[in-house]
Parts: structure tokens; sequence; C-alpha cells
């Protein structure tokens, strides 16, 4: 653990929170809002506990998660469209407190909070699994092909819980709006995940038969 990689995990976790509570708080009007808190809740104290646990026992996978500037030029759209998703996401579920659209009952936000918490920790599963995880695409020195544990289910675990994760999410904030928002981001993920295939069989020894045995990439049995 270096100090300028604490310094940047704290300053990045700082900024996100503000980011949200902004993009959150602001459109409700008020700081009475109870679904955000919840949302706030259970996405940054798990958070701040894995940037933790990361930064003792593995910075370097930590120094790969905040480094989040693709190089190709696809991925990178594909980043920021899903910036301007969650920006969208964020805001209509905050209107739609302050204006009282469609508020959906509490059972249902309080039944996605335990399912985005159930993906945190398949994606924290996933993290432990797959050490290479990076935030951008790219094949790094000594990879290898990981075939077992989650990964001999689906080629791309991680996408699979952050799409559970992501349409939880306006749920957990009581918004049908903000899921309709939401529902863009599988549409995303299969884009990002095509283009990341091809770097993958083109760079990475053993994928093109990891991809035969392992037949599906997001959701087992359908795709």
């Amino acid at each position: 653990m270096t100090i300028k990689l604490f310094l940047s995990a704290i300053i990045k976790f700082i900024l996100g929170f503000t980011l949200v509570t902004v993009l959150l708080f602001l459109p409700a009007g008020t700081l009475r809002y109870p679904n955000g808190w919840l949302f706030m809740g259970i996405l940054f104290i798990p958070m701040f506990a894995a940037g933790i646990v990361m930064m003792i026992k593995n910075p370097e996978l930590l120094r790969k998660r905040l480094n989040a500037k693709e190089k190709q030029h696809e991925q990178s759209l594909v980043i920021k469209l899903s910036g301007l998703m969650f920006i969208a996401g964020f805001v209509l579920a905050g209107l739609n407190f302050r204006f009282g659209w469609l508020p959906l009952p509490q059972i249902v936000s309080y039944t996605a909070a335990i399912a985005f918490l159930l993906a945190y920790l398949l994606y924290a599963e996933v993290l432990r699994e797959n050490t290479y995880l990076s935030r951008t695409i790219e094949v790094q020195e000594n990879q290898t092909v990981i075939d077992t544990g989650l990964y001999g289910i689906v080629r791309h675990p991680m996408y699979s819980a952050t799409v559970i994760l992501f349409l939880a999410l306006p749920l957990v904030l009581g918004s049908l709006f903000s899921f309709a928002a939401f529902l863009v981001y599988p549409l995303l993920i299969a884009k990002r995940i095509k283009n990341e295939e091809q770097v993958l069989e083109a760079e990475l020894d053993g994928y093109a038969d990891y991809k035969k045995k392992v037949r599906y990439r997001l959701i087992p049995f359908v795709w």
C-alpha cells in the first residue's frame, strides 16, 4: 500500500459520495428522502469496506479498479453512455420522490435492497476469483484464463452481478421512471462484452477454448 494509492482511493470515494448525494437529493428537494439514504447506505458502506480489504490484501487490484480510462474508442463511448444513464436514473428517482410519481410499496424497495446486497457479495466473489479484473478492457502481463467457480458458469460473472445491482438500484430508490432509464444498462453491457471478447480471443491464450467450454456470457441458459 502506498500513500498515493490511499489518497487516490479516498478522494474518489468522497467525490463519488458527493456526486450521488447531489444527483439524488437536489432533485428530491429535501434530505428527507428515506429510500435515498437506504441506497446510500447499501452502496457506500460495502464499497468502503471492500476498498479497505483490497488496500490491505491486494493493493494492485485496487489500483486497477480505480483506473477507469478506456483506451478503445468503442468502450469509451459505452462508459460515457453509462454515465448519462446514471445521471438520468438518479435525477429521475429524486424527482419521482419530490412529485410523487407512481410511488412503489416499501416492500419492493426492501426486497430490491436485499437483491442489491446479494449482488454485491457476488461481485466481491468475482474479484476474489479473478485478480486480473481492471475497469478497462486489456490483457495484462502473465494473465491466464480462469474457468473455475463463477467463471465455470458464465464467462462474465462480474457483469452478471452489475446487471442485478443496477436493475435493483432504481427499485431501492422507489422509482419506476428511474428503472426505465436503467433498462439501457443490459444493452450497453452486451455491446461491451462483444468487444471485450474480441480483444480477449485475439490477445489472451486459451480464451477461444474457454468460450467453447463455457457457452454463456452473462445469464446461464439464456445468453
